[in-house]
């Protein structure tokens, strides 16, 4: 979609066939990577083989000329703050993933950019060290009080990290804002089920009147729609009807019922479960999250009765893939 291009035209080391790039006010489409004052942490490292952590740290300092005391105190700066002073001396195939991209992080910040440029940093890692370097991250970034440009196909870093998230398919922008509101409002298709693990839950439905109020009705399902949102729209209409497995919940203490499911598997994650299955004879695939309490006793060939509050019923457009309004 564009996401590492993105980053490498920003550093300058892609050139644009058209358009302009601009940082803090500054054109700075055709100026080398050198003058751009951006620092950029790659996928892979690109550490040094041959140069301890001090020297990976220095390698950019030196190379402009800086004096040997300003360098140590970068290094100590930068090293204090990432917790690499017991790492200094060592070679970068002595350290760890987690302590590698460290050094990685460490040899942007010694440069003082004001802009810092990573390229899905965290890839590498298992699940635990990302989480854990996830967290490193937020609080550099919070303590330097500098730009950071952040790519990631990872939705959980991109909620977390993110203070403005711009989600990129096919090198367009399909919608930015605030993680929360992307997640909670999304304007595309591609957008609702990019973000949201599971994904949302997608049905053809036509929109009716079912005693006094607009319903989104397929595949075995009757969902209610918000008229705040959805209350122009007319009858008759073809759209397509998402939810959350998040947003599914079984219905009970008077709950107005939107689906009957009829159990495949359960996942039990501990915190949480969640039912896998089908709401009649070849309907697609649905998701519901439960509560683990709900899913005790649960069994292949149940059926589950699922409610869902009207404000958290998406519609889109089946043609354009645009949420409805």
């Amino acid at each position: 979609c564009g996401k590492s291009t993105l980053l490498r035209l920003v550093a300058g080391l892609e050139e644009p066939d058209k358009g302009t790039i601009e940082l803090a006010s500054r054109d700075v489409t055709h100026l080398p990577p050198r003058d751009r004052d951006v620092a950029m942490v790659f996928q892979s490292y690109a550490l040094y083989p041959h140069l301890r952590v001090r020297d990976n740290l220095a390698f950019g300092l030196r190379l402009r000329g800086a004096k040997e005391s300003e360098i140590e105190e970068r290094i100590r700066e930068a090293s204090g703050i990432l917790g690499l002073d017991a790492l200094l001396d060592r070679l970068p195939k002595q350290l760890s993933g987690g302590q590698r991209q460290r050094v990685a992080m460490g040899r942007a910040i010694v440069r003082r950019p004001n802009i810092f440029l990573f390229d899905e940093p965290l890839s590498n890692l298992d699940a635990a060290l990302r989480a854990e370097v996830r967290v490193e991250i937020r609080r550099l970034h919070d303590r330097l009080n500098a730009t950071t440009l952040y790519v990631t196909h990872d939705q959980v870093e991109a909620m977390t990290l993110a203070d403005t998230l711009w989600v990129l398919n096919r090198g367009r922008v399909e919608q930015k804002g605030p993680p929360l509101e992307v997640f909670e409002r999304p304007a595309t298709k591609f957008v609702a089920t990019f973000l949201g693990s599971p994904p949302m839950n997608m049905i053809d439905a036509v929109l009716r009147t079912s005693e006094g109020r607009l319903v989104a009705e397929g595949a075995g399902i009757v969902a209610p729609v918000d008229p705040a949102r959805h209350g122009s729209l007319g009858e008759g209409r073809q759209v397509t009807l998402g939810i959350r497995p998040h947003d599914l919940f079984v219905a009970k203490n008077g709950a107005a019922k939107v689906c009957d499911l009829r159990v495949e598997l359960v996942e039990v994650l501990g915190s949480e479960a969640f039912a896998h299955g089908t709401t009649k004879e070849g309907s697609p695939a649905v998701i519901a999250r439960l509560e683990v309490d709900d899913a005790r006793g649960l069994r292949p060939g149940s059926t589950l009765p699922l409610a869902a509050l009207p404000a958290r019923v998406h519609l889109f457009d089946k043609t354009s893939g645009n949420a409805l309004s």
